[in-house]
């Protein structure tokens, strides 16, 4: 190739270079028209020009006429189909002073047809042919061509020369179809069309309305979708538009158009503005349908929820019908291309440098070794690479017989890139290129939308896993399952909770709560609440109060949500429990016999609507075996079901149900939940304690003999238990313990002495809250500060809860295996 500027290659910028790489590795299998189409294609690809056109002498010899464009349409800027050799226009000037001519806005404002230009916002430059005729390109870069434009722009006016047909008869080569303009209102739908555009749908002008309705009319059903999504104001965006659809002419005889257009943004009163080109193009078509696969790919995207319902799509909708042997699809993230899909997805079928970089299931693709697909992604257009192109070897071996690279682009970015390869030598027909490059617009806006879908999504997942339970803990005597179903209408996390919290004495508190509404502030309270109450619960408060103080900490906030709740205090080792309702469903169990019971007792109001409320207490009997079952109103009510018929189905799943499997029953129980609500759900099933614990208690009075009454209650509890090889150790902690809550506190203080298995735990309670701090240093002359000291040296452990009103201080013993005592045999 001809060095036109004169440079040496070391000294030419890398989008020349690339250029001219391009334009050497051009086919010429194609006809004449499609071979200077793909070169004026190039312009676009690395001249930064948005419009690419050549003319040509006539056949008379005294006008250029237009042979072939690329880009948007040229009636935007007032490129006509052929110019007059007598007259003055750019393009006539270049071609008859055989100098390229380089026109800047302020430039073509004093051009004498500047009146004439519908916009003179972007820069001209035309450029001579060798043999006649000359180059037109448009930019509406605000800097106009730049140095390395104009050499790349050079270059394509030399590939242009040679691929110009040669003049027959005194004539260019065939022309390109030629296209008739419009204009559309976008505010009214009216519509301006010239004699030709209204021949095209075969519409007399004496007949035309002038409504855009009147010529959809005509459009083949299955492509109205599409073309009505470029014609309505909702759905467009300042930009270009091209495609093709089908219309059913009067007469019945169908026929392919295609239409390229622009939207021109409104101003100073005037509406916004379609305007641009429909032509004839049954010709350019052949027997593929390609508009109804983009109409498949729209309706498949408009689906897809999720990035990788976004690739599968799109890989469905290519390989196929482009007989491609493989396809990546990838986000563009950072620097990185993070691969979605790949197509096939075998390792063995992809590029070893890909198979060096595989990392997890998919792949991130090395970008920083293949600077051709990275220089594809920065200027935002399909680029084509046919069999036998140089390029490097994480792309060559990705498509040996022909590579095409569809950057994705989206709002304004490119969202990823799609990347198809072909083993055997492929030829890429304008069919094929149209479907690409519709597909990839489809797709970079699908993608977009997916990865804010996946993205949200993970939000609130991770947000409501924050806020439930991570897992719920093993139970003496009882096992609990738990499920949580967020709503399928919506992003929006949901106020449903539920909470199992352990309490001393082998207690157990069965929470389950449903705050208003259905947002971030929602779950923000569901989560205060579900730490209040696990919070007042551990601190040993009975059902109602726990409840009374969690309702007055939510009326004391600033909100005006209230939420509801059911608590269930479960006595593991009796067997008894008593419950609370604050406005929330009530609980429902299955007995062992299979039979069911809604249990509905008095309740008190929702939490926060009233600060001083009753909540009164009720009690449920429970045997081993039976099933206590907490769930939120998404389980029972519905538009279409009373929650009184919602409770009773409830009811009803339970008694056909095997309490063996709760996990089996609670995913049953949900099958066919309401998914418009979110649905919490608790199954707890009492079993009973195998071993029950032996229990004493003691209250011991201010007297100045208290520590010794203590000591001699515990000495008659032990020897009550078999107790007798550890019995001084426990005499020396129940007299450290009393005798520092006699000290340091006020009030009552009670000893508690409990047997289970091998361990015997001592605890004594009292009325202040602050925690006995062990000193850290003691000098020999000290007379106190040791108690804590000693009572860690002889039990296994220590250490304090809250309880109500102060504080419980507890140690655990272990006991000799060779002791009589009653502890292993304590009756169930």
């Amino acid at each position: 190739m001809t060095d036109v500027v004169g440079e040496d290659a070391a000294e030419r910028g890398e989008r020349t270079l690339r250029a001219e790489l391009a334009l050497k590795t051009l086919g010429s299998d194609p006809g004449p028209r499609e071979r200077l189409r793909r070169v004026l294609e190039q312009a676009l690809a690395f001249g930064g020009a948005t419009l690419a056109a050549v003319y040509a002498p006539g056949q008379d010899g005294d006008e250029l006429c237009l042979l072939a464009s690329a880009g948007v349409p040229r009636t935007l800027y007032g490129l006509r189909d052929s110019y007059p050799l007598g007259g003055s226009a750019p393009v006539v000037d270049a071609h008859r002073a055989g100098r390229p001519v380089w026109l800047t806005p302020e430039k073509l404002s004093r051009c004498p047809d500047a009146r004439r230009l519908p916009s003179q916002q972007f820069s001209l430059a035309v450029l001579p042919l060798r043999d006649g005729g000359c180059l037109a390109a448009v930019t509406e870069d605000p800097g106009g061509f730049g140095p390395e434009d104009r050499q790349c722009l050079t270059l394509v006016a030399d590939a242009a020369a040679r691929a110009t047909p040669a003049p027959s008869d005194g004539g260019a080569g065939p022309r390109e179809p030629a296209a008739s303009a419009f204009s559309l209102a976008m505010d009214s739908g009216r519509v301006e069309v010239d004699a030709e555009t209204l021949a095209l749908f075969g519409i007399r002008p004496a007949d035309f309305d002038g409504r855009v309705e009147t010529l959809l009319a005509l459009t083949v059903p299955e492509d109205l979708p599409t073309l009505m999504s470029v014609v309505e104001p909702d759905h467009l965006s300042i930009g270009d538009r091209e495609l093709d659809f089908r219309i059913r002419r009067p007469s019945g005889e169908p026929r392919w158009l295609r239409l390229r257009g622009r939207l021109l943004p409104g101003g100073d009163g005037h509406p916004a503005r379609l305007v641009g080109t429909v032509s004839d193009a049954s010709e350019l078509r052949s027997g593929v349908n390609d508009v109804a696969r983009v109409q498949r790919l729209a309706a498949a995207l408009s689906t897809a929820g999720t990035v990788r319902d976004v690739s599968h799509a799109v890989v469905a909708a290519l390989r196929k019908p482009l007989q491609a042997d493989r396809i990546a699809l990838a986000e563009l993230e950072g620097e990185r291309l993070v691969v979605t899909v790949l197509d096939p997805p075998e390792p063995d079928a992809w590029p070893e440098l890909w198979r060096a970089e595989w990392r997890s299931e998919w792949p991130d693709a090395p970008v920083r070794t293949m600077p051709t697909l990275a220089a594809a992604l920065r200027e935002g257009r399909a680029a084509i690479w046919p069999s036998g192109t140089t390029l490097e070897p994480a792309l060559a071996d990705v498509g040996p017989g022909g590579l095409a690279v569809l950057p994705l682009p989206a709002g304004g970015r490119m969202a990823g890139a799609c990347l198809i390869g072909w083993d055997d030598p492929h030829h890429f027909g304008p069919d094929e290129r149209a479907l690409l490059t519709a597909a990839a617009g489809l797709a970079g806006q699908a993608l977009t939308r997916a990865h804010a879908l996946d993205a949200e999504h993970e939000l609130v997942g991770m947000l409501q896993r924050t806020l439930l339970p991570r897992r719920l803990p093993r139970l003496p005597g009882a096992v609990a399952v738990a499920r949580y179903l967020p709503t399928t209408s919506g992003l929006e996390v949901g106020g449903d909770w539920y909470d199992v919290i352990p309490l001393p004495d082998n207690h157990v508190a069965l929470v389950i709560g449903d705050v208003q509404g259905h947002n971030a502030g929602a779950a923000t309270l569901m989560g205060q609440m579900r730490t209040a109450l696990r919070a007042y619960a551990v601190e040993g408060h009975p059902p109602d109060v726990v409840v009374s103080l969690a309702n007055r900490l939510l009326a004391d906030m600033e909100t005006d949500l209230f939420a509801t709740c059911c608590y269930v205090d479960i006595d593991m080792e009796e067997g008894s429990a008593w419950y609370v309702r604050a406005g929330h469903l009530p609980p429902v169990l299955r007995h062992s016999d299979g039979s069911t019971e809604v249990v509905d007792a008095e309740g008190g109001p929702p939490l926060g609507v009233v600060r001083q409320a009753d909540f009164p207490m009720s009690p449920l009997g429970l045997r081993p075996g039976t099933v206590v079952a907490l769930t939120t109103d998404g389980l029972v009510e519905s538009a279409d079901l009373d929650i009184e018929d919602g409770l009773d189905r409830l009811a009803a799943g339970l008694a056909g149900s095997d309490p063996a499997h709760l996990g089996l029953t609670a995913d049953a129980l949900l099958a066919d939940a309401n998914r418009s609500d979110d649905v919490a759900l608790l199954l707890t099933r009492y079993d009973g304690m195998a071993l029950r614990p032996l229990r004493e208690s003691w209250t011991v009075w201010r007297v100045p003999e208290a520590v010794r009454h203590a000591r001699r209650f515990t000495r008659r509890v032990l020897r009550a238990w078999d107790v007798e090889e550890e019995a001084d150790a426990a005499l020396l902690v129940v007299s450290e313990m009393v005798t520092n809550a006699l000290v340091h506190t006020d009030g009552r203080v009670r000893l508690d002495l409990t047997l289970v298995g091998r361990r015997l735990r001592i605890a004594v309670a009292d009325n202040s809250p602050r925690t006995p701090i062990k000193p850290t240093s003691i000098g020999w002359e000290a007379t106190g500060g040791r108690g804590i000291l000693l009572v860690e040296a002889m039990s296994a452990v220590w250490g304090t809860v809250p309880v109500s009103g102060g504080k419980q201080v507890w140690c655990e013993l272990p006991l000799s295996d060779t002791g009589g005592h009653r502890a292993a045999d304590a009756a169930p």
